[in-house]
């Protein structure tokens, strides 16, 4: 889903939050703030868009979300254990009602046979509770970034229209 009607799917999704007075926060990695442009070039989106934060290190993922040395430690910084807590730990940090994360190999290097070029975790926290997607996508970088900001407005759009 790119949008619905002439709306691009992040003016749907700001309409739906304006609508009910909802606030958004992002926790992006992989996509170094993809996902928070497309969100702001919308008019209004102070509305509802609480604000993004771009933590590239595992340090960063420690410090300003708030996830686990022991999860990156065990899991890595691509997993669903990571994208979780970078999910619940934006969404309390910026007292959003709706959290998106994202954390992946946007290649063309980096990956293993393991987690491959092109693997990325969308996580979305939110009053119901957490989920995390994985999604796997090809070796060119400017398309994974892409397609992994798609993909995460796309769950984002779902949980709104479904709540």
């Amino acid at each position: 889903i790119f949008g619905t009607g002439d709306d691009l799917i992040e003016a749907a999704i700001g309409s739906m939050l304006a609508k009910d007075k909802l606030r958004l926060a992002l926790a992006e990695s992989c996509t170094g703030g993809l996902i928070a442009r497309r969100i702001t070039d919308i008019p209004g989106s102070s509305a509802y868009f609480t604000g993004g934060v771009v933590a590239y290190s595992n340090e960063q993922k420690i410090a300003l979300l708030g996830v686990a040395p022991d999860t990156l430690e065990k899991y890595g910084a691509v997993s669903e254990e990571t994208a979780r807590e970078m999910a619940v730990g934006v969404r309390e940090k910026m007292r959003a009602d709706y959290a998106l994360s994202i954390t992946g190999i946007a290649g063309p290097t980096g990956g293993t046979e393991e987690k491959p070029v092109g693997l990325v975790f969308i996580g979305l926290a939110h009053p119901g509770g957490v989920e995390v997607k994985r999604r796997q996508f090809g070796k060119d970088r400017t398309i994974n970034r892409e397609r992994s900001a798609q993909a995460a407005l796309h769950l984002l759009y779902q949980v709104l229209v479904d709540r």
